[in-house]
């Protein structure tokens, strides 16, 4: 009887560099096949049998160090229909246009010159966010381009986007693993349970793939200082966040002003969410 691995708990499979490793190279088509039947099922899709992955990421210390570098999956279902996979951690305050944005890539791109429009493919779009975004009281939220006031009329089943919200799955799925979508979030997730982990593996062959997968890639050391480097630059940006924030309020505190302290708050988070470094920010407040 095969043994069943368990991922360590030391390692986040939604960091986007480990998550591009274990789901989007060539050889990782069983357990994507198994992660988007299960997105897509719950739209009531019928079950995609093959799928092809579009592989073009190059991991120099210079991307993986890139706090704004998107290591996506990009992957064709059924040699028609594209898929555009991104993992995205923090938010951003552009998750519904950085979509649109990937999606019109995929989209426009797939046209050669000389074809008809007719022979655009269909893309669809599936985001993993680490925040409460959409604000749906569903953990997974599907958008199409529907009629206003007849909404059972859509224009184009070009345009599919899904979000998968681990806020909000956290708060109603955890732990939960009835249904596909619910297992294979119980394995993303960092705060499962091993025990939680072992019984999605135990009921899923393809997240079980996936888990041989990770143990694969996390023993090669190059891959683990790749992923300690990416994860430090996304650690970054929210240290920087933490210390505006906390300095908001020690200056606040200082002044004894709760009104300036909000106020100095959300000044601080706009300049970071604008990209801005903490010695610029200081210059601008200066």
């Amino acid at each position: 009887m095969k043994t069943l691995t368990v991922r360590s708990s030391e390692y986040d499979p939604l960091n986007d560099f480990l998550f591009y490793k274990v789901m989007g190279e060539k050889g990782d088509e069983v357990q994507l096949l198994g992660f988007l039947n299960a997105v897509l099922g719950k739209t009531g899709r019928e079950r995609f049998t093959s799928v092809e992955i579009i592989e073009n990421k190059t991991f120099t210390p210079e991307v993986l160090g890139d706090k704004s570098a998107t290591l996506d999956v990009r992957a064709v279902l059924h040699g028609t229909t594209k898929v555009n996979v991104e993992v995205q951690l923090r938010n951003k305050r552009n998750m519904e246009r950085r979509s649109l944005f990937y999606w019109s890539r995929e989209y426009s791109q797939s046209l050669k010159s000389g074809q008809d429009y007719m022979e655009l493919p269909d893309v669809i779009a599936v985001n993993i966010v680490n925040y409460n975004f959409p604000r749906t009281a569903h953990y997974h939220s599907c958008f199409h381009l529907r009629e206003d006031t007849e909404r059972d009329i859509i224009l184009s089943g070009a345009l599919e986007i899904h979000f998968i919200n681990m806020v909000q799955y956290r708060k109603k799925m955890r732990g939960r693993l009835d249904d596909p979508l619910g297992r294979w979030l119980a394995w993303f997730d960092a705060g499962s349970p091993p025990e939680l982990i072992r019984e999605a593996v135990k009921m899923d062959e393809a997240i079980q793939t996936a888990d041989e997968r990770i143990a694969y890639v996390t023993e090669d050391e190059e891959a683990v200082r790749a992923y300690w480097r990416r994860q430090m630059a996304l650690s970054d940006r929210t240290s920087e966040i933490n210390y505006a924030r906390d300095e908001g309020y020690a200056e606040g505190r200082a002044e004894g002003h709760a009104e300036g302290r909000a106020e100095e708050r959300q000044r601080l988070l706009e300049l970071l969410n604008q990209g801005l470094s903490i010695e610029d920010i200081k210059k601008r407040l200066s």
